[in-house]
C-alpha cells in the first residue's frame, strides 16, 4: 500500500518542494491544514523556514500542536524539517526574545556561535549507530540553511525507555543537532528535499517506515 502523508500547511515552509520530494519517495501526499486529515494520515510532515516564533504561532493557529501531540501520544509518525525540528524543543531565543516551543523535547534553540551565519550549504553529519533514517546515507552530505540551532541535547532517559538517536553536525567550530530519531518523532535541521540523492534516500527511509 502507498503510505498516506500530510504536509501541514500553516503558512510557513518550503512546502511545494517537500511535497514533490515526498511523492518521489513513494508517498501519496496532501498539503493541508485540515486537522482530521493531519490526525488520521500515516505520516505527518511539519516543515518550517524563517523565525521560530512565527512558525510556532502559525502551527498553533491551525491547532497543529494539538494534532502533533495526539499523534505522538498514539505512536503515529511525525517528521519535522528545519524550523520544523526547532519548534519541537521547549524554547527558542531570537533577538533576546524567548518563545515557548511545542516542548516535545527539552532544550533551547539559539543563535549558532560561528564566525559567519547563516550556515548555508552542504555539510556532513555525525550519525549514531542504529539509525534507520540515515540507513545507506550516513556518510553523505546534506543541505543546511539556518542561523539558529540546538547546541545542547538535554533529554535524560531513565533507562526504561530507548534513548533517542541524535545526529550532530559542526559549522564554524560550533556543534549542533542535525537530526533526531525518537520513536514516532523524527526531525532534521537540514532540508532533505534540497539534499539531492542523499536527501531523497532519507525521505524514502522515512516513508518506508510508515
Amino acid at each position: 500500500m502507498t503510505p498516506d502523508v500530510v504536509v501541514l500547511d500553516y503558512g510557513f515552509g518550503n512546502v511545494r518542494s517537500a511535497v514533490r520530494a515526498l511523492e518521489r519517495a513513494g508517498a501519496r501526499v496532501e498539503l493541508t491544514a485540515d486537522r482530521a486529515r493531519a490526525q488520521e494520515c500515516d505520516g505527518l510532515v511539519v516543515p518550517g523556514v524563517g523565525a521560530f516564533a512565527a512558525c510556532v504561532e502559525g502551527i498553533r493557529a491551525v491547532k497543529g500542536h494539538e494534532v502533533i501531540g495526539r499523534r505522538l501520544a498514539g505512536g503515529r509518525p511525525v517528521l519535522g524539517i528545519c524550523v520544523g525540528l526547532q519548534v519541537m524543543f521547549a524554547h527558542g531565543v531570537e533577538h533576546g526574545v524567548d518563545t515557548e516551543g511545542l516542548d516535545e523535547w527539552p532544550g533551547t534553540v539559539e543563535r549558532l556561535q560561528a564566525p559567519v551565519v547563516p550556515h548555508m550549504g552542504w555539510n556532513t553529519v555525525e550519525v549514531p549507530e542504529g539509525s534507520r533514517l540515515f540507513s545507506g546515507v550516513a556518510g553523505e552530505r546534506f543541505y543546511f540553511v539556518h542561523s539558529y540551532g540546538v547546541r545542547r541535547w538535554e533529554l535524560v532517559t531513565n533507562g526504561r525507555t530507548t534513548p533517542p538517536l541524535v545526529t550532530w553536525a559542526e559549522y564554524g567550530g560550533d556543534r549542533f543537532v542535525a537530526a533526531v530519531e525518537n520513536g514516532p518523532l523524527c526531525a532534521t535541521q537540514f532540508h532533505p528535499e534540497k539534499s539531492g540523492d542523499a536527501g531523497a534516500a532519507l525521505l524514502r527511509n522515512w516513508v518506508d517506515s510508515l
